[in-house]
Protein backbone atom coordinates (compact mmCIF):
# COMPACT_ATOMS: atom_id res chain seq x y z
CA UNK A 1 0.00 0.00 0.00
CA UNK A 2 1.40 3.48 -0.85
CA UNK A 3 2.61 5.45 2.15
CA UNK A 4 -0.01 8.22 1.79
CA UNK A 5 -2.89 5.74 1.61
CA UNK A 6 -1.56 3.87 4.64
CA UNK A 7 -1.42 7.06 6.69
CA UNK A 8 -4.95 8.04 5.65
CA UNK A 9 -6.28 4.59 6.60
CA UNK A 10 -4.57 4.73 9.99
CA UNK A 11 -5.98 8.18 10.78
CA UNK A 12 -9.45 7.03 9.77
CA UNK A 13 -9.17 4.05 12.11
CA UNK A 14 -8.08 6.34 14.96
CA UNK A 15 -11.22 8.45 14.47
CA UNK A 16 -13.45 5.36 14.41
CA UNK A 17 -12.01 3.87 17.58
CA UNK A 18 -8.81 2.08 16.67
CA UNK A 19 -7.71 -1.18 15.08
CA UNK A 20 -9.60 -4.38 15.68
CA UNK A 21 -7.90 -6.67 18.12
CA UNK A 22 -5.25 -4.13 19.14
CA UNK A 23 -4.77 -0.83 20.92
CA UNK A 24 -5.11 2.25 18.70
CA UNK A 25 -1.77 3.54 17.48
CA UNK A 26 -0.64 7.12 17.13
CA UNK A 27 1.16 8.22 13.95
CA UNK A 28 4.42 7.84 15.85
CA UNK A 29 3.68 4.16 16.62
CA UNK A 30 3.01 4.77 20.32
CA UNK A 31 -0.29 4.06 22.08
CA UNK A 32 -2.73 6.76 21.01
CA UNK A 33 -5.37 8.64 22.97
CA UNK A 34 -8.15 7.01 24.91
CA UNK A 35 -10.87 7.10 22.26
CA UNK A 36 -13.46 7.70 24.98
CA UNK A 37 -11.98 11.16 25.48
CA UNK A 38 -13.19 13.71 22.92
CA UNK A 39 -10.86 15.69 20.74
CA UNK A 40 -11.48 19.43 20.28
CA UNK A 41 -14.53 20.40 18.28
CA UNK A 42 -13.20 23.91 17.62
CA UNK A 43 -9.91 25.77 17.20
CA UNK A 44 -9.16 29.49 17.47
CA UNK A 45 -6.30 29.64 14.97
CA UNK A 46 -5.32 33.29 14.96
CA UNK A 47 -2.78 34.06 13.45
CA UNK A 48 -0.61 35.17 16.41
CA UNK A 49 -1.08 38.58 18.06
CA UNK A 50 -4.76 38.95 17.19
CA UNK A 51 -6.37 38.73 20.62
CA UNK A 52 -6.12 34.96 21.09
CA UNK A 53 -4.85 35.24 24.67
CA UNK A 54 -7.90 37.32 25.57
CA UNK A 55 -10.20 34.78 23.93
CA UNK A 56 -8.49 31.95 25.79
CA UNK A 57 -9.07 33.75 29.07
CA UNK A 58 -12.75 34.51 28.51
CA UNK A 59 -13.61 31.09 27.04
CA UNK A 60 -11.72 29.06 29.64
CA UNK A 61 -14.67 28.95 32.08
CA UNK A 62 -17.16 27.94 29.41
CA UNK A 63 -15.20 25.36 27.37
CA UNK A 64 -12.52 22.76 28.04
CA UNK A 65 -9.20 24.23 26.88
CA UNK A 66 -5.60 23.09 27.41
CA UNK A 67 -4.36 24.12 30.84
CA UNK A 68 -2.22 25.60 32.21
CA UNK A 69 -0.43 25.95 28.84
CA UNK A 70 -2.51 27.78 26.25
CA UNK A 71 -0.79 26.43 23.13
CA UNK A 72 0.13 22.76 22.84
CA UNK A 73 1.61 23.11 19.31
CA UNK A 74 0.42 19.52 18.80
CA UNK A 75 -0.96 19.66 15.28
CA UNK A 76 1.93 21.68 13.84
CA UNK A 77 5.16 20.54 15.57
CA UNK A 78 4.40 17.88 18.22
CA UNK A 79 2.12 15.52 16.30
CA UNK A 80 4.61 12.67 16.53
CA UNK A 81 4.22 12.65 20.33
CA UNK A 82 0.82 11.04 19.89
CA UNK A 83 -2.65 11.65 21.27
CA UNK A 84 -1.80 10.39 24.74
CA UNK A 85 0.59 13.35 25.10
CA UNK A 86 -1.99 15.73 23.60
CA UNK A 87 -4.86 14.54 25.79
CA UNK A 88 -2.73 15.05 28.90
CA UNK A 89 -3.19 18.81 28.37
CA UNK A 90 -6.95 18.50 28.97
CA UNK A 91 -8.94 17.49 32.07
CA UNK A 92 -10.03 13.85 32.12
CA UNK A 93 -13.67 14.86 32.69
CA UNK A 94 -15.32 17.39 30.40
CA UNK A 95 -18.92 17.26 31.62
CA UNK A 96 -21.19 18.90 29.07
CA UNK A 97 -18.67 21.53 28.00
CA UNK A 98 -17.18 21.52 24.51
CA UNK A 99 -13.47 20.85 24.07
CA UNK A 100 -11.41 23.33 22.07
CA UNK A 101 -7.96 24.80 21.62
CA UNK A 102 -6.67 28.32 21.09
CA UNK A 103 -3.79 27.72 18.71
CA UNK A 104 -2.63 30.76 16.71
CA UNK A 105 0.36 28.98 15.14
CA UNK A 106 -2.01 26.64 13.25
CA UNK A 107 -3.25 29.39 10.91
CA UNK A 108 -0.22 29.36 8.59
CA UNK A 109 0.69 25.69 9.07
CA UNK A 110 -0.26 23.41 6.18
CA UNK A 111 0.57 20.39 8.35
CA UNK A 112 -1.77 21.52 11.13
CA UNK A 113 -4.52 22.15 8.60
CA UNK A 114 -4.18 18.72 7.00
CA UNK A 115 -3.89 16.86 10.31
CA UNK A 116 -6.94 18.56 11.78
CA UNK A 117 -8.96 17.82 8.64
CA UNK A 118 -7.90 14.16 8.72
CA UNK A 119 -8.41 13.51 12.44
CA UNK A 120 -11.29 15.91 13.23
CA UNK A 121 -13.06 16.48 9.90
CA UNK A 122 -16.01 18.30 11.51
CA UNK A 123 -13.87 20.76 13.49
CA UNK A 124 -14.78 24.43 13.36
CA UNK A 125 -12.02 27.04 13.13
CA UNK A 126 -12.08 30.75 13.93
CA UNK A 127 -9.62 33.10 12.23
CA UNK A 128 -8.90 36.63 13.45
CA UNK A 129 -7.45 39.25 11.11
CA UNK A 130 -5.62 42.40 12.15
CA UNK A 131 -3.75 45.19 10.38
CA UNK A 132 -0.87 43.07 9.02
CA UNK A 133 1.90 45.53 9.79
CA UNK A 134 0.72 46.18 13.34
CA UNK A 135 0.46 42.44 13.84
CA UNK A 136 3.92 41.56 12.53
CA UNK A 137 5.48 44.27 14.68
CA UNK A 138 3.62 42.93 17.73
CA UNK A 139 4.75 39.38 16.98
CA UNK A 140 8.36 40.50 16.57
CA UNK A 141 8.24 42.31 19.92
CA UNK A 142 6.87 39.23 21.65
CA UNK A 143 9.55 36.97 20.19
CA UNK A 144 12.32 39.45 20.92
CA UNK A 145 11.10 40.12 24.48
CA UNK A 146 11.06 36.39 25.28
CA UNK A 147 14.47 35.75 23.76
CA UNK A 148 13.14 33.61 20.93
CA UNK A 149 15.13 35.58 18.36
CA UNK A 150 18.20 37.86 18.67
CA UNK A 151 17.80 40.02 15.57
CA UNK A 152 16.71 43.52 14.73
CA UNK A 153 13.27 43.82 13.14
CA UNK A 154 14.74 44.32 9.67
CA UNK A 155 16.81 41.17 10.01
CA UNK A 156 14.07 39.14 11.68
CA UNK A 157 11.53 39.55 8.87
CA UNK A 158 14.09 37.93 6.58
CA UNK A 159 15.39 35.20 8.89
CA UNK A 160 12.25 34.21 10.83
CA UNK A 161 9.76 32.85 8.31
CA UNK A 162 6.82 32.85 10.74
CA UNK A 163 6.75 36.65 10.88
CA UNK A 164 5.84 37.07 7.22
CA UNK A 165 4.20 33.71 6.51
CA UNK A 166 1.55 34.30 9.18
CA UNK A 167 0.61 37.49 7.33
CA UNK A 168 -0.59 35.60 4.25
CA UNK A 169 -4.19 36.28 5.15
CA UNK A 170 -5.93 35.60 1.86
CA UNK A 171 -3.84 32.58 0.88
CA UNK A 172 -4.14 30.79 4.23
CA UNK A 173 -7.83 31.56 4.65
CA UNK A 174 -8.55 30.14 1.19
CA UNK A 175 -6.63 26.99 2.12
CA UNK A 176 -8.68 26.49 5.30
CA UNK A 177 -11.91 27.07 3.37
CA UNK A 178 -10.87 24.58 0.73
CA UNK A 179 -9.80 21.96 3.29
CA UNK A 180 -12.65 22.15 5.81
CA UNK A 181 -15.46 23.84 3.91
CA UNK A 182 -17.03 27.26 4.24
CA UNK A 183 -19.52 26.23 6.95
CA UNK A 184 -16.67 25.28 9.28
CA UNK A 185 -14.63 28.48 8.99
CA UNK A 186 -15.44 31.79 10.66
CA UNK A 187 -13.37 34.83 9.68
CA UNK A 188 -13.41 37.67 12.20
CA UNK A 189 -11.61 40.99 12.58
CA UNK A 190 -9.48 42.15 15.50
CA UNK A 191 -10.92 45.68 15.25
CA UNK A 192 -14.35 44.27 16.13
CA UNK A 193 -12.93 42.34 19.08
CA UNK A 194 -11.27 45.53 20.33
CA UNK A 195 -14.21 47.91 19.74
CA UNK A 196 -17.21 45.68 20.46
CA UNK A 197 -15.95 42.77 22.59
CA UNK A 198 -19.36 41.49 23.68
CA UNK A 199 -20.80 41.49 20.17
CA UNK A 200 -17.63 39.90 18.85
CA UNK A 201 -17.69 37.19 21.51
CA UNK A 202 -21.35 36.43 20.76
CA UNK A 203 -20.52 35.78 17.10
CA UNK A 204 -17.73 33.38 18.11
CA UNK A 205 -19.74 31.45 20.71
CA UNK A 206 -22.71 31.13 18.35
CA UNK A 207 -20.42 29.67 15.71
CA UNK A 208 -18.57 27.15 17.90
CA UNK A 209 -21.71 26.10 19.77
CA UNK A 210 -21.16 27.52 23.26
CA UNK A 211 -24.09 29.28 24.97
CA UNK A 212 -23.69 33.05 25.07
CA UNK A 213 -22.41 34.61 28.28
CA UNK A 214 -21.79 38.14 29.49
CA UNK A 215 -18.29 39.51 29.82
CA UNK A 216 -17.30 40.72 33.25
CA UNK A 217 -16.21 44.34 33.80
CA UNK A 218 -12.55 43.32 34.05
CA UNK A 219 -12.75 41.45 30.73
CA UNK A 220 -14.22 44.26 28.65
CA UNK A 221 -11.47 46.19 26.94
CA UNK A 222 -8.72 44.00 28.34
CA UNK A 223 -6.98 42.84 25.20
CA UNK A 224 -3.33 41.91 25.73
CA UNK A 225 -0.85 43.98 23.71
CA UNK A 226 2.89 44.26 23.16
CA UNK A 227 2.99 47.99 23.88
CA UNK A 228 4.53 47.57 27.33
CA UNK A 229 7.10 44.99 26.27
CA UNK A 230 10.80 45.84 26.10
CA UNK A 231 13.98 44.21 24.95
CA UNK A 232 15.24 41.69 27.52
CA UNK A 233 17.73 42.93 30.07
CA UNK A 234 19.98 40.03 29.12
CA UNK A 235 19.18 38.18 25.90
CA UNK A 236 21.05 34.98 26.79
CA UNK A 237 19.45 34.69 30.22
CA UNK A 238 15.98 35.25 28.74
CA UNK A 239 16.63 32.81 25.90
CA UNK A 240 17.79 30.14 28.37
CA UNK A 241 14.69 30.65 30.51
CA UNK A 242 12.40 30.36 27.47
CA UNK A 243 14.20 27.21 26.32
CA UNK A 244 13.85 25.71 29.80
CA UNK A 245 10.14 26.52 29.81
CA UNK A 246 9.69 24.70 26.49
CA UNK A 247 11.68 21.72 27.81
CA UNK A 248 9.41 21.51 30.85
CA UNK A 249 6.25 21.77 28.75
CA UNK A 250 7.34 18.93 26.50
CA UNK A 251 7.60 16.77 29.61
CA UNK A 252 4.12 17.81 30.76
CA UNK A 253 5.48 19.97 33.58
CA UNK A 254 3.35 22.93 32.52
CA UNK A 255 2.34 23.66 36.12
CA UNK A 256 5.96 24.52 36.95
CA UNK A 257 6.08 27.03 34.09
CA UNK A 258 2.76 28.54 35.12
CA UNK A 259 3.96 28.94 38.71
CA UNK A 260 7.12 30.76 37.63
CA UNK A 261 5.09 33.12 35.43
CA UNK A 262 3.06 34.16 38.48
CA UNK A 263 6.10 34.59 40.72
CA UNK A 264 8.64 37.44 41.15
CA UNK A 265 11.17 35.22 39.34
CA UNK A 266 9.64 36.29 36.05
CA UNK A 267 11.09 39.79 36.42
CA UNK A 268 14.59 38.32 36.50
CA UNK A 269 14.32 37.00 32.93
CA UNK A 270 11.66 39.13 31.24
CA UNK A 271 11.86 42.83 30.45
CA UNK A 272 14.16 45.40 31.92
CA UNK A 273 15.80 46.36 28.63
CA UNK A 274 15.38 49.30 26.28
CA UNK A 275 11.92 50.06 24.87
CA UNK A 276 11.13 49.04 21.32
CA UNK A 277 11.35 51.75 18.69
CA UNK A 278 8.80 52.53 16.01
CA UNK A 279 9.23 51.45 12.41
CA UNK A 280 10.71 53.91 9.99
CA UNK A 281 8.24 55.43 7.53
CA UNK A 282 10.10 53.83 4.62
CA UNK A 283 10.01 50.32 6.07
CA UNK A 284 6.38 50.74 7.07
CA UNK A 285 5.47 51.64 3.48
CA UNK A 286 7.36 48.63 2.14
CA UNK A 287 5.58 46.27 4.50
CA UNK A 288 2.14 47.61 3.61
CA UNK A 289 2.96 47.15 -0.05
CA UNK A 290 4.20 43.62 0.62
CA UNK A 291 0.99 42.61 2.39
CA UNK A 292 -1.34 44.46 0.01
CA UNK A 293 -2.13 41.47 -2.29
CA UNK A 294 -3.07 39.32 0.70
CA UNK A 295 -5.25 42.07 2.15
CA UNK A 296 -7.00 42.58 -1.17
CA UNK A 297 -7.66 38.87 -1.45
CA UNK A 298 -9.11 38.95 2.07
CA UNK A 299 -11.34 41.86 1.06
CA UNK A 300 -12.79 39.75 -1.72
CA UNK A 301 -13.35 36.73 0.52
CA UNK A 302 -15.07 38.73 3.27
CA UNK A 303 -16.68 41.40 1.09
CA UNK A 304 -15.27 44.01 3.46
CA UNK A 305 -13.17 47.12 2.96
CA UNK A 306 -9.72 47.03 4.54
CA UNK A 307 -8.32 50.24 3.05
CA UNK A 308 -6.85 51.17 6.44
CA UNK A 309 -4.61 48.08 6.18
CA UNK A 310 -3.04 49.07 2.89
CA UNK A 311 -1.28 52.37 3.58
CA UNK A 312 0.26 53.75 6.77
CA UNK A 313 -1.24 57.17 6.05
CA UNK A 314 -4.71 55.65 6.41
CA UNK A 315 -4.06 53.91 9.72
CA UNK A 316 -5.40 56.83 11.72
CA UNK A 317 -8.72 56.76 9.89
CA UNK A 318 -10.05 54.13 12.29
CA UNK A 319 -10.89 50.45 12.08
CA UNK A 320 -11.81 48.77 8.86
CA UNK A 321 -15.53 49.08 8.22
CA UNK A 322 -18.10 46.63 6.95
CA UNK A 323 -20.36 43.90 8.17
CA UNK A 324 -18.90 41.01 10.11
CA UNK A 325 -20.13 37.87 8.39
CA UNK A 326 -19.65 34.19 8.08
CA UNK A 327 -18.90 32.44 4.83
CA UNK A 328 -21.73 30.98 2.83
CA UNK A 329 -21.48 28.40 0.12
Amino acid sequence: MPQGQGKAKMLKQIRMGGFKGSKPLAPSGRVARDTRRPLPSFFIIGPPRTGTSWLHEVLSRHAILPSPTKETRFFDIHFERGFEWYNAHFPTSTGDRLVGEVAPTYFASAQARERIAETIPNAKVVCIFRDPVERVVSLYRLKRAYGMIPWSFEEAIIRDSELMESGKYGSCLKAWLHTLGANQVLATVYDDLRDEPQSYLDSVTDFIGIPRFELGPSQVGRVFTSETMTYPRNYYRTRSATAMAEWLKLRQLDTVVAAVKKSPLLRLVLGGGAPFTKLSVDLSHKLYEHFRPEVEELEGLLNRDFSAWKLPSLQTSGPARGDRRRFSR
